[in-house]
Parts: C-alpha cells; structure tokens; sequence
C-alpha cells in the first residue's frame, strides 16, 4: 500500500485540522511523480535531460539570515544567544505572521503536506510536518528529510515540529519587528516555524537545524555539528568535516572508498554520530562527472535542481552557468550516492575531526596538525572565505568569520557547543586537522591557483590510512600551525605558503600578519570565557 492511500482517507479531518477550504486538493505524503506533474504547473518549472526537477525559487536564490527570527517566550529565552544571529520577535508579532501564513494557504488550490523525521537515531528523531504550497518544496523536503517506511507514515500521529511555509507571500513590514517583506520565524514553545516572503527551500532545511541546534543539547545533552561525515569501510573509523558552505564538506564527504553518513547536519551522542537528514544539498556550480561523479550521477529522476541554466531544446543542464545565481543547488536522497551508509548512524565515535576552511588569501597551508587547544580556537573562530551566491548579495568571495562554522544556525552560544566538542574529543582522543580548500602561491585577487581537489583528497588519504599523523612537521610561524613536510601525492612545494608564495616572503609576511590581526579581533568577543589556554592557541604578533 503506498503512502498516498494510507492517508486517502484522512484528508478531511487533516484539511479540518489545518483549517484549509474545503475544496482545496491536499497532497499529504503525495509520490515523487506526484509532485512531478503538480511541479511542472508551476512557473520555470521543467525537467532536466537526465530527469531531475529543475525549479527556479524567485527573487531569493540564497538564505536571509538577516531575517531570521525567534519569537522571545519564557520557555527557551534564558537559553537562546540572543542578538545579531538570533533576533528576538514578540509573541503577538508570531500570532499575526502565522495567522499570515494560515491565511494564504487557505487561497491555495493545492496545499502540500509532507511528514517525516530529521535525525537517524530514533532516540532523538523528532517527527517533522510541512506544510506548504509548492510541489518542488515538497519534494525539497521529501529529500532532505528521512522518509519513514509505509508502516511509520500509518502511525506517524502528531508533528513534534511543524514548518508553515506561505513563502510566496510577504511578512506584514509594518509589523513590529519587520525589516523587511521576508520572515524566518521559530517558535520553540509552539514548536513550530513560519517562513514569509521568501521561495528559498534551503530556509526549511536550515530551519530544522536552528531547531535541532537548540533542543539536542538543551533536552539531550547532544552535540549538533554543521558537519558532514562518513566512515572507513573496514576499519569503520569516523572522520567528522566542519566547514560552511562551499568549503568542501560535500565534495570531500562523498568518497567511494568510504561510507558517507551524511554530507552537511550531524549529531554526536554518547554512541556515535548519526545525520540528522535523508538526503544531500550539493552546490553545482562547475559540476562535472570528473570531478564529482557521485554527485553528479545522483541528479536524475527524484533529485531537485535549484536555479540552474539549461539549454530549451535538449534541457542539458549547463553547469557553469552562474548567470540565474552563483547559488546552484541541488537535493537528492542519500541513498542516491552509491557509498552512502544506511541507515546514516555510526555506531563509533569520530577518529579524525577536520575543519575545513576555504582561505581566498592564500595564507593557510592546505593541512595542518592542530592540537587540542588550537581546535577549540578555530573551531570558535570559524575562518573562511565566506563564497559567492550562499547568501543574498554575496557576489566576490570576502574573509568571514562563523562561530562553530555555522552561527547563522546556532541557538545557543558558541561556547557551549566549543566545550561539548572539546569534551568529546577528549573523551574519544580523536586527532584534528585544519584543512585549506582555498588559495595557493598567493590570494585570490593576486594570481594564486585553488588547492587541485585531487590534492586535497591525496591529503584526506593519508589522515585516514594514519600515515600523516606520523609524518615530519615543521612550524608555521605567527599562526603556530605544524605542517607536514612530505605527503604521497602531494607536490611538497605547495604544503608551506610561506615558501610556495610567488610574491615573495615580505608580502606573504604581511598577508599573514594581515590575517592574523582579523582572527585575534574576532576572538574577543570569546576571549572573556575561553581559557588561557585556548587563547593562547591563536596566532602570535
């Protein structure tokens, strides 16, 4: 029995429930050709030559952090990091945005529902409703939930977590608390979430992952990542990568020589790590079956193409097209890669933490051995080249800071997810590097080429065959970072930027000092609760 007609059935009590018109079509739990055929009703909506949905979401092709909201209530205030990240919105302000969002899915024809779980572990899975009304944000959400089998969507009963979705509509700007006519609003005492002025899917995703930042620590004492994850094949050891978006955590995660658990959102509990999704988000811009083939072989029938150019006549997708957004996307099921560990928990704790960072200065060598303490500093620092198109007017790659390498997700403060990583990492002697997938022989501005991504794997290679961590190292001066002398595969000449600099030592010395000075600045604002110890892992002037 399929999904759709376990619940052909109960419709009119949902309809009821939802408050929708009575003669309004609901898709709930409909079937991915389902949502095809409703997609291709919709404006800019096609199907690519190799059969994956191509939709366009609108003005916003990125996330607008700077409109996310949480609505100030007394069960979670005392817990929330209030301020730019998290922006307190009143309790009457929420009541008329969702009552917004109710009313335009009551003037809808067809009004989606999707029901499924974020988070792989059933101790911790938290049962997901969405309610929207576009086909292809149903299908977004379809994959990247985990979708329950046909006996789980029988007995799903009641959401833990509801999303509103009415983001064709616009937030009322003349509502307390508007800035403007978009609106990512959660509120954790009515558990749920509404989203206003903005066809952005990646604003669900990132959504539920506010919501698991916040509820895994607080009620469970788990550690959410932004992460992504997999694990060795025989020696079943865990390698956890943090990194933003565009640093690699997708590419780098995805090895057909290892098994992934998950390529972005992760948890870390006290029996291993499991994803907290059923499915991937994959940047596609330069894509090709060379470079990234699992990837690029999971974009067929089932998968979502996020604003990507295409020729009329045949719909081959053109990947290097970046005139529509720098921003393309794409969302497919996990199991879609062929190496993808079902189901996405591992029961063992991580051998190898790697933050990613994606340096557009080229001051960062492409790997270093960081020790505990230099950890818990970049891990609160949060470096990166923050890339084109991952967020609204973002056009030119520009140094970034990103606590725990996802504050725009973060519900807490930065410090309690710092110690619990530090604690854990402890607890399990896990090794750690730092990673740079950005520049080499100069900045990005100057003539400096990007680390070769099989470089950069041939590096990942020897951190999990253990050949690395027995390597010969030298000191990177004012950062403290040792780098390895020698790597198979590797050209040595590019492993010290000092000496790989085409510039010149002087001007590579300034360009760190440069650096430097931006890292110790942005660590002020942890300094005052972090050790002696931590701080002192930072660079030296």
């Amino acid at each position: 029995m399929s999904p759709s007609k376990v619940y052909s059935n109960s419709n009119a009590a949902l309809i009821q429930k939802l408050g929708l018109h009575d003669d309004v079509i609901l898709r709930h739990n409909a079937s991915v050709p389902t949502l095809y055929e409703d997609a291709l009703l919709e404006k800019k909506t096609a199907i690519s030559s190799a059969g994956s949905l191509m939709a366009f979401s609108g003005k916003k092709t990125g996330r607008s952090p700077k409109d996310k909201r949480i609505v100030d209530e007394e069960t979670s205030t005392n817990n929330i990091w209030w301020g730019p990240v998290n922006k307190k919105v009143s309790e009457q302000t929420w009541k008329i945005s969702k009552a917004r969002a109710a009313d335009y899915l009551k003037t809808r024809e067809k009004v989606f529902v999707v029901d499924a779980y974020a988070g792989w572990d059933p101790r911790y899975r938290l049962k997901i409703r969405v309610i929207c009304a576009r086909a292809y944000h149903a299908l977004f959400m379809r994959n990247m939930l985990i979708r329950p089998t046909e006996e789980e969507l029988a007995n799903f009963g009641e959401p833990d977590f509801t999303i509103w979705n009415a983001g064709q509509f616009p937030a009322n700007i003349f509502t307390e608390g508007m800035t403007s006519p978009t609106s990512v609003e959660i509120n954790f005492k009515e558990m749920e979430m509404v989203i206003l002025g903005t066809e952005y899917a990646g604003e669900m995703k990132k959504g539920i992952f506010t919501v698991m930042f916040y509820l895994m620590p607080v009620k469970h004492n788990v550690l959410t990542l932004h992460s992504s994850a997999n694990q060795g094949i025989e020696k079943e050891d865990v390698t956890v990568f943090f990194g933003l978006s565009g640093t690699g955590k997708t590419t780098l995660s995805a090895d057909p020589n290892r098994l992934l658990i998950g390529d972005d959102e992760h948890c870390w509990s006290d029996q291993g790590v499991f994803n907290i999704e059923g499915g991937c988000y994959a940047k596609c811009l330069g894509l090709s079956a060379e470079k990234e083939p699992e990837i690029f072989n999971a974009i067929r029938f089932g998968s979502v193409l996020e604003n990507v150019v295409y020729d009329e006549i045949s719909r081959v997708v053109d990947y290097d097209d970046a005139s529509i957004t720098e921003n393309t996307r794409c969302a497919y099921p996990i199991d879609y890669i062929p190496s993808a560990k079902i189901p996405c928990f591992a029961n063992s704790h991580p051998k190898n933490i790697v933050l990613l960072t994606c340096d557009a200065r080229g001051v960062l060598p492409p790997v270093s051995k960081l020790t505990n303490a230099q950890v818990m500093y970049h891990f609160i620092s949060g470096y990166t080249s923050k890339m084109a198109g991952t967020e609204e007017g973002v056009t030119e790659p520009e140094a970034t800071f990103s606590a725990c390498f996802g504050q725009p997700f973060l519900a807490l403060h930065p410090m309690k997810y710092a110690q619990m990583l530090s604690d854990k990492m402890t607890e399990h002697k896990a090794n750690a590097w730092l990673l740079n997938t950005g520049w080499t022989g100069s900045s990005v501005s100057k003539g400096g080429k990007r680390c070769p991504l099989k470089y950069t794997r041939a590096i990942l290679d020897a951190i999990h065959d253990g050949s690395l961590a027995k390597a010969e190292y030298e000191t990177l001066p004012v950062f403290g970072l040792q780098i390895p002398k020698a790597i198979n595969n590797v050209p040595s000449e590019i492993l010290n930027p000092s000496k790989a600099w085409v510039d010149g030592s002087g001007k590579y010395d300034g360009e760190v000092r440069g650096l430097a000075a931006l890292f110790a600045e942005n660590f002020t604002k942890y300094s005052s609760e972090a050790t002696d110890e931590v701080v002192a892992a930072g660079p030296a002037l």
